[in-house]
């Protein structure tokens, strides 16, 4: 703003010194034009007389000229005297003139300058004016300035507040999360479990943990009725798994469920398999709840039978091993599994 006001001043000291300048100038001139004037009266009066003498001395000598012929040469010199005059008084008419066209010209030339000079303080006083507009303005903008410093510092408190509130929260929210993670990380040390466990004498998946039994050793091709040679294996292999879940306190308290599914191959239609897939499911259950041990431990209402037709066929190199996607599967689901896998995935994704 002092910046501005410095411009301003060395602007209006300009115009003021331009000002004085073009008044001196006219002064001048003023005063060249009168002193011009006041010679020429003073030769035009001085001329006047002079030629008012001559006439008179003309006059004398022509009465006198009959008398005074001796005064002819002198006479003669009287007019070549005039004649002087008159060509000095006829180039002194001419400067006249010469100087009244130049003072016409200085006249012009002065009002020129005046209107050029009211010109400018007009503009003058229309920019002393926008310069006051624009004081005004930056004194409503350095006003609004303050004010919004000031929302802004409330701003940035409630930021602060907000942020506190949020560290909180995130504090929470990673002890949840780790919560949630040693949750969903029993299922990896059951597996891990019963992969140590079980692994050289069943066949344990190692990514779901489940127990995978072949159909064609509890089946005849076709056919869900459960071999009498197979039940002593069925029993001794569901056994050894499912002791290995419910003997461990960590495990068993989140054990939900105990699922025995049926897998075909893609040979014959979808509900083909599907239905004989669930009667093999059914017929193992139904055997197992014969089963002392099943009523020993009372988890005779964890078993769940399903059939899954041939929609988790086993391919090796893309190709579907039949022998193999003909199975029966005993696996293990904990409580609020599906619920802890999504949470996961949420907070891992955020």
């Amino acid at each position: 703003m002092f910046k501005k006001n410095n411009t301003n001043n060395e602007s209006t000291n300009f115009w003021i010194s331009y000002a004085d300048l073009m008044a001196g100038l006219l002064f001048v001139f003023i005063l060249l034009i009168g002193a011009i004037i006041v010679k020429s009266t003073i030769l035009k009066n001085d001329l006047i007389q002079k030629e008012s003498a001559l006439n008179e001395q003309t006059r004398t000598l022509v009465q006198q000229s009959d008398n005074l012929k001796g005064l002819s040469k002198t006479l003669q010199m009287k007019d070549d005297e005039i004649n002087k005059l008159n060509q000095l008084l006829l180039a002194q008419n001419t400067k006249i003139d010469d100087y009244s066209e130049q003072i016409i010209v200085l006249q012009n030339l002065t009002e020129e300058q005046n209107n050029s000079l009211n010109q400018h303080n007009i503009e003058l006083d229309n920019y002393k004016n926008n310069v006051v507009l624009l004081s005004n303005s930056l004194t409503q903008q350095d006003e609004k300035l303050k004010l919004n410093e000031e929302k802004l510092l409330q701003l940035l408190q409630a930021l602060d507040n907000k942020q506190t509130k949020y560290d909180d929260l995130l504090t929470k929210l990673q002890a949840q999360k780790a919560k949630i993670k040693s949750l969903t990380g029993i299922k990896l040390q059951i597996i891990t479990e019963l992969k140590s466990s079980l692994g050289n004498k069943i066949n344990i998946d190692k990514e779901s943990g489940s127990l995978r039994l072949a159909s064609n050793v509890l089946f005849d091709k076709g056919s869900s009725e459960l071999k009498e040679s197979a039940k002593s294996e069925l029993k001794a292999n569901f056994i050894e798994y499912v002791n290995t879940l419910i003997t461990n306190k960590t495990i068993a308290e989140h054990l939900d469920s105990i699922i025995i599914e049926g897998h075909t191959d893609s040979d014959g239609s979808y509900l083909y398999n599907l239905n004989l897939s669930q009667q093999r499911a059914y017929a193992v259950m139904n055997y197992l709840l014969t089963l002392d041990y099943i009523k020993q431990h009372n988890i005779q209402d964890k078993l769940v039978a399903s059939g899954r037709s041939y929609q988790d066929a086993i391919k090796i190199n893309g190709l579907e091993d039949k022998d193999a996607s003909r199975r029966i599967e005993v696996k293990f689901r904990l409580k609020n599994e599906d619920a802890m896998y999504e949470i996961e995935r949420i907070l891992d994704a955020n």
